[in-house]
This record gives structure tokens, sequence and C-alpha cells, in this order.
């Protein structure tokens, strides 16, 4: 008890200090970038070395990306442009001092531009990435690296791991394992069998992360208690020969760069005299290019949401708007009038109704829009939800559409408009929330396919620590990475998406974009099962849009450019097969994750018939928490 006295009542020997460091202060609604500003220290303790943050200024910051990084703009309650309207902005933020044990450190990360620090902590965790005001973070890099060594991984230049025998060290002497001077050295890992090493190892026990902020607990809790005993081979077994799994040779990526978005001008110039919308395809490529200007989306989301015609003049168009919203009204007016008797011989509308409820409650509830008792936007998007059970009956509602709603409302505002354009996204989306679920598990197989081909050796690490079923995909993909960006990059997002360029199935690349950005991190560290799926929901709000559309496209470019090409991979590029014959998914077959793992230099390779098992099934219940 006084050594924990002792702890909280020192104060530290001030080693290092860097003045002006901004994090985020993660508290803050999610449609608003506010930061806060402090000093960073090293400071040496009795009891260990610790990296600390503390804030300075309580006036919270907003802070824009740019091209070659960021900068700071001016305090969140005196906007930049008085015409931008923030909404219930708090005039301060009190932020609580961050104190991180340096030999909890996995790895740091890098921004191209210096300024820019994201550490990862052993556990999987990430604190909130560390912006440096003044100056960059390489004086602070070279003060900590004079109390923990650190290698910079082969494949990605700025992402940096705690040297891997300083761990095992640190380990080893936590778990109080017999080594005679607290040096592996000892235990004869390095240069000896791999029995032996195998042997220390086993000694070591694996820590199971808990699992608090996942999106589907019921279905983690469903997967972790099925059998993952690998099958033992017996001696005696029949062997079948299979052939290898290609190897796809890649061009160079090309480098690729984003645009402006568009503008008023360039939006009117895509209308012809009579009002009809000309040159689509170049406004998609503008769109998909730079994303939309906020003032102009209210009007261009309905044209990619196939709201409004783009063959029709502006009075056909007036017209058409207006048969749409007596369409809702005559819809509404359906479940609306159903009498409390009617309801309850009705159990699949009260079932339907009674999850609208309970999911409008709890969507975006922290931001402006939707926040307080009483909301009457949280009326119109349970307004919505319920017409569209009506509009769609085979669908009806599933848990999740609200994520997707929630934006729109928030743009368009007007309940009608809202609805037609939300229609239109369910349209584009409806396979993800198929009660079969063989829309998800198709994508996920075709991620599979594509990361085995882009990044073959991520492709064998997930699948030796049990997740290549990319289970941590799963909400990216369902609900098309709504919790993991904020309201205006979510928007950019999927008006980029909505053009269908370059091609089909860009959101996997989107995808791919994701994990390699964090494949060294995944694999530096070591991550297992339960620490690869923590680490990946930890990214919410923590992953730079423009840089990872950039990735993708230029990841999609290079796939596209390969010579060779699977036809399973075409398919997915959108591209015809170049062997038409084979529609039985041979091809797809090469490339799944049991035979992946047999790949060898000979053009086939011998294994037990019952080694070859297909991908598991990703099978989520219907009762998914959201």
């Amino acid at each position: 008890m006084n050594s924990e006295m002792e702890e909280l009542t020192e104060e530290g020997e001030v080693q290092y200090s860097h003045h002006g460091v901004i994090i985020r202060d993660l508290n803050q609604n999610r449609d608003d970038d506010s930061y806060c500003s402090g000093t960073l220290y090293l400071k040496k303790y009795t009891y260990g070395m610790f990296i600390e943050w503390i804030q300075t200024e309580e006036k919270p910051l907003s802070v824009v990306s740019q091209d070659q990084g960021w900068a700071m703009v001016t305090p969140v309650n005196e906007p930049q442009n008085p015409t931008d309207g923030a909404r219930d902005v708090s005039p301060t933020v009190k932020k609580r001092p961050v104190k991180i044990d340096i030999m909890d450190l996995k790895s740091y990360k890098m921004k191209s531009n210096s300024h820019e620090l994201i550490l990862t902590l052993k556990d999987g965790s990430r604190p909130s990435p560390l912006l440096f005001q003044n100056d960059n973070a390489d004086k602070f890099i070279t003060a900590l690296r004079g109390y923990i060594c650190f290698d910079r991984s082969d494949r990605e230049t700025n992402l940096f791991c705690a040297n891997s025998v300083q761990k095992l060290n640190k380990s080893f002497s936590e778990l109080n394992l017999p080594l005679d001077d607290g040096s592996i050295s000892r235990w004869g890992i390095f240069g000896h069998s791999y029995e032996k090493t195998m042997t220390v190892f086993s000694k070591v026990a694996n820590t199971v992360l808990h699992q608090s902020n996942v999106l589907y607990p019921e279905i983690i809790n469903q997967y972790l208690q099925t059998d993952r005993t690998p099958a033992v081979t017996a001696p005696d077994e029949e062997y079948e020969v299979i052939h290898s799994r290609p190897i796809v040779v890649l061009p160079p990526r090309p480098v690729v760069k984003r645009g402006p978005p568009l503008n008023t001008e360039e939006w009117t110039r895509h209308f012809d005299d009579s009002g009809k919308i000309i040159n689509l395809p170049d406004l998609k490529e503008k769109i998909f290019r730079g994303g939309i200007r906020d003032n102009l989306r209210y009007d261009v989301w309905k044209v990619l949401l196939d709201y409004m015609p783009c063959d029709k003049k502006a009075e056909e168009w007036q017209t058409i708007r207006k048969q749409k919203l007596e369409e809702y009204a005559c819809m509404k007016l359906q479940w609306s009038s159903l009498t409390p008797g009617q309801e309850s011989r009705f159990f699949q509308f009260h079932k339907k109704k009674s999850i609208i409820e309970k999911d409008v409650d709890r969507t975006d509830r922290t931001i402006p829009y939707f926040e307080g008792n009483d909301n009457p936007n949280l009326k119109i998007m349970y307004n919505i939800l319920m017409t569209y059970v009506m509009y769609n009956f085979d669908l009806g509602y599933v848990q999740g559409m609200s994520d997707l709603l929630s934006p729109i409302l928030y743009l368009m505002e007007k309940e009608e408009d809202a609805f037609w354009c939300f229609v239109g996204f369910m349209n584009k989306v409806s396979n993800n929330f198929a009660k079969d679920q063989m829309g998800i598990s198709q994508q996920l197989k075709n991620l599979n396919i594509l990361i085995r081909i882009i990044d073959p050796e991520l492709g064998e690490y997930l699948e030796k620590n049990e997740s290549d079923n990319l289970f941590f995909c799963f909400r990216w993909l369902l609900i098309l990475f709504k919790r993991e960006f904020s309201y205006q990059d979510i928007m950019t997002l999927w008006e980029v998406l909505w053009t269908d360029l370059p091609g089909p199935n860009f959101h996997l690349f989107i995808c791919l974009a994701i994990l390699e950005s964090e494949r060294d991190t995944l694999i530096c560290n070591q991550y297992g099962f339960n620490e690869i799926l923590k680490h990946i929901n930890d990214l919410s709000l923590h992953i730079h849009l423009e840089d990872t559309l950039t990735k993708a496209e230029a990841i999609y470019l290079q796939l596209s450019a390969a010579e060779d090409l699977p036809d399973c991979a075409r398919i997915i590029l959108g591209k015809p097969p170049l062997h038409p014959e084979n529609e039985d998914g041979s091809d797809e077959e090469l490339f799944s994750p049991a035979l992946d793992s047999q790949r060898t230099a000979p053009s086939e390779v011998r294994v037990p018939t019952t080694a070859a098992t297909s991908a598991r099934a990703l099978e989520p219940s219907e009762s998914m928490v959201f």
C-alpha cells in the first residue's frame, strides 16, 4: 500500500519535455474535430520510465489534414469561416493526463512529415495520436530511444517495433520463469534447435483480451466457444495430390494523387439547358477523385443514389419528386394507421417495430443532431425505417440499417428526401443484410483472395493466428466503414464508393489499404486472434481517409495491370474471366487458406486429405448488438 501511495505522490524526474503536443479529445462528438494542446514528457520514477502528456490549454483546437501532413487552424469556438455554422461546440475541454510505461510499448509509427506519432501498446490498444505542433517528433524519439531499443520494419519504413529480445527478457521476468540471470541467452533460444525454442515458449501463458468494445459480442462468444483444435492426421491416412497456388507477379504500384472536391461551377457544367444531367461518367470521375463540397451534397447525393433521374428535364424531375412524396405518405399511413389489435396479430411487424425502436434510441446519440431526449430527428429516423419495412416487405429491417440512414438524414433533413436516398443506398448494399449472409460471406471470401495475391505473407500470418476468416473485417463490410470514420469522412468515402469507380468491389480495396497500413504492426507485434480483433476495432476514428483512398486505388490499378491474373481475381475486378469454362470455382480453391499454407516451390505438394479444409464460415446471429 505504501508503494502505491509513493507512486501517486512521486513527481518523477523530467528527462525530456516537448511543448505544444496536441492529442484528440475522443470524448468529443464524432463530427467535431476537437484537439487539446499540452506538454509531452519522458519522466523517470523509482518504479520505471514513463511517457506523460499533461494538458496546458483548456480551449479546444481544430486540426485539418493537408497533403503533406496537418496544420492547426483556430480554436473551435472561433471558426475560421463564420458561415460554416458549427453546432454545439463546447468552449473548453479538460483532458485527463496520459501516462504510459515505456516497457508497455510494442511499436510506434511516424507519419511521413514526422509531425504525427502513433503509439501501439502490448495489449493492442492505441492511445490518441500525438501531433507535434512545434518542430517534429524526431527529438522525442531520440530521447525515447535512449531508454528502449526499436527495430525498423522491413516492410513499412515508418513503423518501428520494440526490440524482440528486450521484450522477451521483460516478459520472462514478469512471468517469474526460472531464468538464471534474467537473460534469455541462458535458455539457448537463439541459435539452437526448434524443439528447444518451442519448449521455452510453451512456458509462456497466452493472454486473452477482454473484448469490451467490440461491435458483436454475441457472435464473438459463439465463435470463441467453437472447437478450434486442428485435426490430427493419422500415420496411415490416405493422401491426395493438390497443386500449390500460383504466385501472381505484380507490376510496380503506380503513384496516385487525389484531387479537389466537386465545386459549384463543375456541377453546373454537367446540366444542359433543359436541366438534364450530361456526361455522367465525367461527373462520377470528378467525385471519385475528390468527393463533393458540403454545399452540393444535398443535390448530388440524389443523383448518386438514383433518387433524381439523370435523363429527366428539370420540370419532369419536379413531377417525379411530387409522386415520390405521395408514395411515401401512402406507405407511412399503412403502418401508422394499424390499431393495437392489428399489431398484436401481426407478429413480424411487431418484431421489426421493436427492433427499430431500440436501434433508433442508440444510433449516433453523441452527434448533436441526434442527441437529447425527445429529439424530433429521432422520430424522423423511426418513421423512415418503419416506412422502409412497408416498402421492402421481403427484407424489412435488419439491425445496422439505422447506421446507414443517420448520415443521410443528417444531410437531407427532409424526411421524404432522406427516405428515397436511403432506398437508393439500400439497393446498393441490401445483400449485406440478407438472412443467409451469403453476401457478406462472399465479400470476405473475395477479400481473402485479394490478400493472398497482394500480400501472401499477411495471408499466411492471419491463417497461422486463426484470423484467416477475416472476422475482424465484418463490421467494415456490413455498414461500409460507418463506425471507422467521422461523419465528414464517411460522407466523402460513401460518395466515392457510390460512383462505382474504378470498378466494382472497390470497398474491398479500402479494406486492403487499411490492412496493408497495419500489417507490420500485426506481424511485428506478433498479434494473435484476440489481439488482432482488438487492434482492428481500436482503429475506429484513427484511420486517415485520404491516405487510405490513395493506397486503395493504387492497389487496384496495380492488380488490374498484372498479367496471368487468376479468374477469381479478374471477376472481383469486374473483368471477364479468361477461362469461363472453369465455373466451378477451381481457381478460387487454389487461394483458399487451407491450401495456401502448403505453398512450396514444386508444382504440387502432398497433404493429408483431412487437412484440405475450407475457410471457416461466418454465421452471425440475427440478434447482433449495434
